[in-house]
């Protein structure tokens, strides 16, 4: 690990221009490239507070040796040579888009003599015309199927093609019509063509003239009594007719544009791009992004808009982004001359574009949330973050089990706390626990953990000592079988619901102690959680706290954080079980200010259930003409006689009073 001080460039060395910079390592590879307006402002940034950099960026200054830059006229040029660099060195600090896998394209050669319409995935060739990308192969079978009938253009490799041009005799596809068979001479190499330019013409959206001239033929035909051609015309205008049902229809015939979002954690990014052409959904593409260093939305628009721009000619009129990049006009321009044309890039701020917009963040958010979960779910990932947690924390054992606490209120008004747990890397939701904060009112989270600590521990006490699994003084750690059977494996539990409670019969709640505690929050809270377990005598629970600002893990008594590897499986579990506890504890306050907020005063009264309050409101309307009407008027309402309606009006005329 290198001190940043020891290459940094010396004052006034660095000038105030455009340019893009270099990061090496001692080995000389370049680590990370990045551009900027002011190269002197920038890089100073990264040298003038250490401590106060993203643990991301601490990281890669401490693994570079040494920075160089390269001085540009313009802002576009920055871009391009920023660009330029990332292709070429892959460096491994700056943002890389992956694919969760590799996506089908629906592909015409018009390189080759006889245009062949196929499915290819993987890099792009010169020359071939490409539609897509699709989710599936199938659904490109589908549509090429439906679309043969209209432009019969060849598909067969060229071996086969080559071989059924030497027997004389095409192939099946010749035979029933989805072929024009120009192997064997039934089509010229120019009429060959001219099919598969209309096939191209249809798949980018100007799908109305062969709709038209398919409908006049088949008319023509019916007049001409040429039914079996009108029959014939007819299914050809359903097939294109059905190829276009399988593309939703979204914004106008004339919009051509990529609509991309994200969805983010602090670690990682979902991106999902929706293609439409003509108006239509033609294609849907989506990456995880491992967010190595801090980036704002528009920065990751920047980044995406260059990876996957770059070199593409394929780039559409419009790009509709959730946020603009920070270069908005140098971006323009960037992609204006890749497609030889002019581009927007916008925010969409009303109308269809925006909902359209909001339909690809939800894909977005779906797709990272299955991200998260085939990573959850992967054996080795989570033994590898059991792991790294251990080595990180200095513990005896992995943590098999670990319980997550959670603070949550507004202004101090209705505290509530979650406990969510995760055993062997997975949520066990059926653990899970809430808490309202009951010794005080107002807004301390110190105070509010060392409550709910203090509750949760000493049920545990009360349950283990019922069972016989603790002396009255303490835990008995000696105990083998104590212990066993306080983590459900005695004769009275099972391993999946816990001990049971042998006067009920039922799961005792919270049975199991927990491995590891972890508290979101930092020193303080964390300082609460420990002397809530040190005043009950646990000594074999250990307790770290997660610090949302720079995802620091903090242990008791210690003044400086433990820093995890932002990639690693450790801290990623710790995060998803913070963010899990958030979420529960956000759920529970927001349940009882909703309850708090629609309380009625009906609520007080003695004998009205939610039914007849219902019929009350019902038939008043409103608790204020209610308390307007007499007892003989409130027992016309369905089931409320003449004694309950009195009730009611002493409890509201009391109320008023």
């Amino acid at each position: 690990m290198a001190d940043p001080a020891s290459y940094r460039p010396a004052p006034g060395t660095i000038p105030e221009t455009p340019g893009v910079y270099r990061f090496r390592d001692e080995h000389g590879r370049v680590i990370y490239v990045g551009k900027a307006k002011n190269l002197r402002a920038r890089l100073n940034s990264y040298f003038a507070d250490h401590a106060g950099l993203h643990v991301r960026t601490q990281n890669m200054v401490t693994t570079a040796a040494s920075v160089e830059w390269t001085v540009v006229g313009t802002e576009v040029e920055a871009l391009q040579l920023e660009y330029s660099w990332i292709k070429e060195y892959d460096p491994r600090f700056n943002v890389r888009y992956r694919d969760d896998k590799s996506y089908p394209y629906l592909a015409v050669t018009l390189n080759e003599d006889f245009p062949r319409v196929t499915v290819m995935r993987g890099a792009r060739r010169r020359g071939v015309r490409y539609f897509g990308p699709y989710s599936h192969a199938w659904a490109i079978r589908e549509t090429v199927d439906l679309l043969l009938r209209v432009f019969p253009v060849r598909t067969c490799s060229a071996g086969v093609f080559k071989r059924h041009g030497q027997i004389g005799r095409p192939c099946l596809l010749g035979y029933i019509g989805k072929c024009s068979a120009p192997c064997v001479g039934r089509v010229d190499q120019a009429g060959h063509r001219a099919l598969a330019e209309d096939f191209c013409d249809f798949m980018t959206g100007n799908t109305g003239r062969f709709l038209k001239r398919l409908e006049q033929e088949m008319y023509a035909a019916a007049e001409e009594e040429q039914f079996e051609t009108a029959a014939r015309r007819r299914d050809d205008l359903r097939a294109l007719e059905r190829a276009l049902e399988k593309q939703a229809v979204v914004l106008g015939d004339s919009t051509d544009c990529d609509v991309i979002a994200f969805a983010r954690d602090q670690l990682e990014a979902a991106v999902q791009v929706f293609y439409v052409r003509g108006g239509r959904i033609r294609g849907q593409r989506g990456w995880v992004v491992d967010l190595v260093e801090e980036r704002t939305t528009g920065e990751l628009v920047e980044d995406f808009l260059l990876q996957c721009y770059g070199e593409n000619d394929a780039v559409p009129r419009e790009v509709l982004v959730p946020e603009e990049p920070p270069d908005l006009e140098a971006m323009n321009g960037l992609l204006s001359d890749a497609r030889g044309g002019q581009v927007r890039i916008r925010v969409p701020r009303r109308g269809d574009k925006k909902d359209l917009l909001g339909t690809v963040e939800r894909n977005a958010g779906e797709a990272l949330r299955q991200h998260r979960l085939r990573r959850a779910s992967d054996l080795t990932a989570r033994s590898r973050a059991l792991q790294e947690i251990q080595e990180a924390l200095g513990l005896d054992q992995a943590p098999l089990r670990i319980e997550c606490f959670d603070v949550s209120n507004l202004q101090g008004t209705d505290v509530v706390a979650s406990m969510v747990v995760f055993e062997d890397g997975l949520a066990r939701k059926s653990e899970y626990r809430r808490f309202t904060i009951k010794t005080f009112q107002g807004q301390d989270d110190v105070r509010s953990i060392h409550e709910v600590l203090t509750r949760r521990f000493k049920r545990y006490l009360a349950e283990s000592q019922k069972a016989g699994d603790l002396s009255p003084e303490g835990i008995t750690g000696d105990s083998s079988e104590g212990l066993l059977a306080s983590y459900g494996f005695g004769d009275e539990g099972d391993e999946r619901n816990g001990p049971l409670d042998p006067e009920t019969g039922r799961p005792r709640k919270f049975a199991y102690p927990p491995n590891l505690v972890v508290i979101d929050g930092g020193p303080p809270q964390v300082a609460a959680a420990q002397r809530a377990l040190d005043e009950l005598g646990i000594d074999d629970v250990a307790v770290c706290g997660l610090a949302k600002r720079l995802e620091e893990v903090w242990l008791p008594g210690e003044e400086d954080p433990v820093i995890l590897s932002r990639t690693g499986e450790g801290l990623y579990l710790l995060q998803r079980a913070r963010d899990e506890a958030h979420r529960f504890a956000i759920t529970f306050h927001r349940a009882k200010r909703s309850k708090r907020m629609t309380t009625s005063e009906l609520d007080t009264v003695p004998g009205l259930g939610p039914a007849r309050r219902t019929a009350l409101l019902k038939h008043f309307g409103s608790v204020r003409r209610l308390k307007e009407a007499t007892a003989e008027q409130i027992a016309e309402v369905p089931g409320i006689g003449l004694k309950t309606a009195e009730t009611i009006v002493k409890a509201l005329q009391g109320g008023v009073g």
